[in-house]
C-alpha cells in the first residue's frame, strides 16, 4: 500500500467506527483461506462486516473515536468485525469460535465500553434485536387480543340463551 491507499483506508475505517455500534476483535492464529471465507460469509448473512486490518492503520483509524479503548488489543494477526446490531456480530463471532479453535476471541467494545472476551460471549447470549422486537410486540398485542374476547363473551353468552329460547319455543 502506498501512502494515499493508507490515508484511503484509515478515512474509510474511521467512518466505519463513527456509524457501527459494536466492534469485535479477533485473533487469527492459522485460519485457512477456506475457515476465513466461510467466517466472512456467516458474519455477513448477520448483518455484520469482517476485515483484517493493519494493526497500526486500524490504531490511527480508532484514534478520537468511542472505540479507543480497543486499541491495546491490536497486536499480531487481528481482525476487526463490526455492526450495527450488537447481538448479532457477537453471535456470528462466538458460534464461528466454537467450531474453530483457531479463532480466538479477544474483546470489544460497546460504544465506549471495552468488553473482554467473556463479555463478549455473555452479549452473544442476548436474544437477538428482531426477537427482541418480536417479544414486544406480543406483549403489547396480548392485552389487545384478551379484551376483545373479554367483551365478545357476554355477546356470545346472550346468544345462546336467545337461541335455547327459541328452540323451547318451537318445541312447545
Amino acid at each position: 500500500m502506498n501512502r494515499t491507499e493508507k490515508k484511503a483506508f484509515i478515512a474509510s475505517l474511521a467512518a466505519v467506527f463513527a456509524q457501527t455500534s459494536m466492534v469485535v476483535v479477533t485473533r487469527n492464529d492459522g485460519l485457512t483461506v477456506a475457515a476465513v471465507t466461510e467466517l466472512r460469509r456467516k458474519v455477513r448473512a448477520a448483518g455484520a462486516n469482517y476485515k483484517v486490518a493493519k494493526n497500526r492503520l486500524a490504531t490511527l483509524a480508532l484514534d478520537g473515536t468511542q472505540f479507543n479503548g480497543i486499541a491495546p488489543m491490536l497486536q499480531g494477526p487481528t481482525a476487526l468485525a463490526w455492526s450495527e446490531d450488537p447481538v448479532a456480530v457477537a453471535k456470528a463471532v462466538v458460534e464461528f469460535a466454537k467450531t474453530n479453535d483457531k479463532l480466538v476471541l479477544l474483546g470489544g467494545s460497546l460504544g465506549s465500553q471495552v468488553l473482554d472476551a467473556d463479555g463478549i460471549k455473555a452479549l452473544a447470549e442476548l436474544p437477538s434485536l428482531d426477537a427482541l422486537r418480536a417479544q414486544l410486540v406480543g406483549l403489547i398485542s396480548t392485552p389487545a387480543t384478551r379484551i376483545a374476547s373479554v367483551t365478545q363473551a357476554p355477546a356470545g353468552q346472550l346468544a345462546r340463551v336467545f337461541g335455547a329460547y327459541a328452540k323451547t319455543g318451537e318445541a312447545a
